[in-house]
């Protein structure tokens, strides 16, 4: 499990993480998001011991990350930005690999070869960014890791391949419960992988839930009124109401139920509950939070 309590960090005048509280359970996939300057970046350096937090604690299986080199050798790390030695190629990049982790795999790097169709003798500078995404993920892989964090780890890869790095990852979950942290803009397809969902705002986790409880206890209702609803919707506690002809749609913070039965007092036509998707929860959740979108007059 990957824990972190009041988590609090300070770079000179600005609090960059204000009291993180987190929890992340073993074998599942943590899809961690929020606007920019929200602390992803940030945080993600406290779980791999890169930063040194000024007050709560950061755990990994129970253990302090920080100064703690055999469990570091447990965790393996893909950054938005993935650093190689300048005249490094593949194979160099291995062998510092494997001198770093003690849990690397010759056999599984020999058959993610077949995934990832690289040239191992040719200099990384010279990749694209989506190959040097790759090759990341081949070393990464083949290093075993207990712990995966991933910061935006599929940008820059075409779809095909995005694909095939999910496969792989989430076979890692199934297989040898590997616990997976990713950090991405992209919620779309976070939603189809993702166990827990965490929002982070202004250095805190907002919202923290398995993905099932968040669309379960959020709702979207298209109704339409038998009578003008203007005076009806305002009565209605609603995240968000819009309205297109004579249909409403509400987005409201409770189950499908509940809302359906917030409106059996009134005369209507049609009411259906719809479904939301991550993306339509993190912008009425961040709503709240006076992070909603704005109309700007040009």
């Amino acid at each position: 499990m990957i824990e972190t309590v009041n988590l609090i960090k300070d770079f000179g005048d600005f609090r960059a993480l204000a009291g993180v509280d987190m929890t992340v359970p073993d074998g599942c996939v943590y899809g961690l998001i929020g606007p920019n300057g929200a602390g992803k970046t940030t945080l993600i350096r406290h779980l791999l011991g890169i930063y040194r937090q000024d007050d709560g604690s950061v755990k990994l299986g129970g253990e302090d990350v920080w100064e703690n080199p055999a469990l570091k050798a447990r965790i393996a790390s893909i950054p938005d930005d993935w650093y190689f030695f300048p005249q490094a190629n593949i194979r160099d990049m291995k062998e510092f690999y494997k001198g770093i982790y003690p849990g690397f795999a010759e056999e599984r790097y020999m058959k993610l070869r077949e995934a990832f169709d690289l040239d191992e003798r040719r200099p990384l500078r010279g990749f694209s960014k989506g190959m040097q995404k790759q090759a990341a993920f081949w070393l990464a892989l083949s290093c075993m890791p207990d712990y995966l964090i991933l910061d935006e780890p599929v940008d820059g890869l075409d779809p095909v391949m995005r694909r095939q790095v999910w496969s792989l990852m989430m076979s890692d979950v199934e297989e040898r419960g590997t616990t997976v942290l990713v950090s991405s803009h992209n919620l779309r397809e976070l939603e189809d992988v993702c166990d827990h969902v965490g929002i982070m705002n202004k250095g805190r986790i907002v919202l923290e839930h398995s993905l099932s409880e968040m669309q379960d206890n959020t709702v979207k209702l298209q109704v339409v009124f038998e009578e003008d609803g203007e005076g009806i919707v305002s009565s209605i506690p609603a995240l968000h109401v819009s309205r297109l002809g004579r249909v409403y749609t509400l987005i409201m913070k409770m189950s499908a139920q509940e809302a359906v039965e917030r409106l059996a007092p009134y005369k209507t036509l049609m009411v259906e509950a719809l479904p939301l998707t991550l993306e339509e929860i993190f912008i009425y959740e961040m709503g709240g939070s006076d992070y909603g979108i704005k109309d700007i007059l040009v």
